[in-house]
């Protein structure tokens, strides 16, 4: 199973966000997008993926959501941010405690730092977009890595607290979060 993990330092970390405009709500509309990316297919969905949400801005950071394949997820972005708002209403107010919301998604206080540090001493092969990286097409990928991409304002303290993470890149060019899950998608599926 591949798996994605999609930081954000602003996105906030409480249900109470207008889902009228999504990027008051610290660029909500890119963690949609990265949610749609990761799971839908044209006429199908994929079943073969997890993708973990970190959000970090205000009032009660940090939240980690957890999204797995579930035959109901909606689709569209207004949906999808109802069920992030919906999720972020029922979020744990201690750490160490994982509340389900619906089947497929739960939530949990959890940082960044923590959820990566874990899935790395589980043996996963953890890899850090980075537009410096090495080019995606000259990895040897098993289809079960995990891949960390960020939102413009990038990373808090980068890979330092990782013991083996590599740093890949998708293209020359800076992309969209929700481009880059494309790409990868792509580069596995084609494996």
């Amino acid at each position: 199973m591949r798996e994605f993990i999609y930081y954000s330092k602003n996105a906030v970390t409480t249900g109470n966000f207008p889902l009228d405009n999504l990027m008051k709500a610290g660029r909500m509309d890119i963690a949609c997008n990265v949610i749609i990316s990761v799971f839908f297919l044209s006429h199908d969905v994929r079943k073969d993926v997890k993708l973990h949400l970190i959000f970090d801005g205000a009032p009660n950071p940090p939240m980690h959501l957890i999204f797995e394949y579930d035959k109901d997820m909606p689709i569209s972005k207004k949906d999808v941010a109802g069920l992030i708002k919906r999720m972020l209403y029922k979020a744990p107010k201690e750490q160490g405690r994982i509340t389900e919301v619906f089947p497929g998604c739960s939530i949990e206080k959890k940082s960044f730092e923590s959820l990566v540090k874990e899935l790395d001493s589980d043996g996963k092969n953890v890899f850090i977009l980075d537009e410096r990286g090495e080019d995606i097409r000259d990895v040897k990928l098993k289809g079960n890595e995990v891949f960390i991409i960020g939102d413009q304002d990038g990373f808090p303290g980068k890979e330092k607290f990782v013991k083996r993470v590599e740093k890949i890149s998708v293209s020359p060019k800076i992309l969209f979060a929700s481009q880059v899950v494309t790409i990868i998608h792509n580069e596995i599926d084609r494996l």
